[in-house]
């Protein structure tokens, strides 16, 4: 059976760009203004806070895991109310060496390692809101090993670096959605795999891509009515069944397509269109050009 969680991260195509120690000490904040790409972060030492725009207040202490797939604006502090100094997270990219906040002449009473990545797809627009805006994990081994495994790979340029960072990344982002508490997501992907009756449907349609469903037989799969089906996935999942369908099939073919292995009468039949016609106009309308040109401005 097919893991959707697992074809979601593989059709991201994750990359490591890098990853560095911060440290503040004193009373500190520093504003970041928003990003657009994943970003991440252990805590090693301490405690901090973290204000993301749009979320809940979170303490971190350490041996906690952040992830923010898509990194909107956000304030980090050592929890005293000061001033913020404001930062562009893209010119802080490209510093090197260890980033210290607050007191520079004293040791610091909190210790990070961050990060960020690129998603390669051009479909991570489409997919990115499926995921939680906010995931924070307390006490989980793994995530903290894997976390720094990525900065001594990504401080260092061995043989293999690049395709070992993208190995990591993506079990990093599997081992961190797979222990967020589900229940407590907002609607998206983890929450329709924590329900007991949306998840086989979603299974089934990853798993099946190519098959003519209907609402009928997905719900059939949940065992549910009709009605009753449409609305708890519209519910957790936060697109209608064939909203959801229409755009994993489309995701899927755009990888197809970028790859250039298949001609356009097969990419069609692998997401299930009867036809090369039908297929390029559901993507034309769907995409905004034709699978043809498509293909060939990537």
């Amino acid at each position: 059976m097919s893991d959707p969680l697992a074809d979601v991260i593989a059709l991201l195509q994750p990359r490591t760009v890098f990853a560095k120690r911060i440290g503040g000490a004193g009373d500190w904040a520093v504003r970041y203004s928003a990003f657009g790409q994943p970003s991440f972060c252990a805590v090693l030492e301490g405690r901090c806070r973290l204000d993301v725009d749009g979320e809940p207040t979170a303490l971190l202490e350490a041996g906690d895991f952040v992830l923010l797939p898509a990194t909107p604006g956000f304030t980090l502090s050592g929890g005293a109310p000061v001033q913020a100094h404001q930062l562009d997270p893209h010119r802080e990219a490209e510093r090197t060496g260890e980033v210290r906040h607050g007191s520079r002449g004293r040791r610091a009473d909190a210790r990070l390692l961050g990060g960020y990545f690129l998603f390669d797809s051009p479909d991570a627009s489409l997919l990115v809101p499926l995921l939680p805006a906010l995931v924070h994990i307390r006490g989980v081994e793994r995530l903290s090993t894997l976390v720094r495994l990525v900065g001594e790979e990504s401080g260092e340029r061995r043989a293999g670096r690049e395709l070992v960072l993208t190995r990591l990344v993506e079990v990093l982002l599997i081992e961190a959605l797979r222990a967020t508490p589900s229940e407590d997501a907002p609607p998206g992907l983890l929450r329709g795999l924590a329900d007991g009756r949306i998840a086989p449907a979603l299974r089934q349609m990853h798993a099946q891509i190519a098959r003519a469903w209907t609402v009928e037989q997905l719900a059939k799969k949940a065992a549910l009515s009709r009605s009753s089906f449409f609305e708890r996935f519209v519910r957790t999942v936060g697109l209608p069944p064939m909203e959801y369908l229409l755009t994993w099939r489309m995701a899927v073919a755009k990888d197809l397509l970028r790859r250039r292995e298949l001609g356009l009468a097969e990419v069609a039949e692998r997401v299930g269109y009867a036809s090369a016609s039908t297929f390029s106009t559901a993507f034309s309308r769907h995409v905004g050009q034709a699978p043809g040109r498509y293909s060939r401005a990537v």
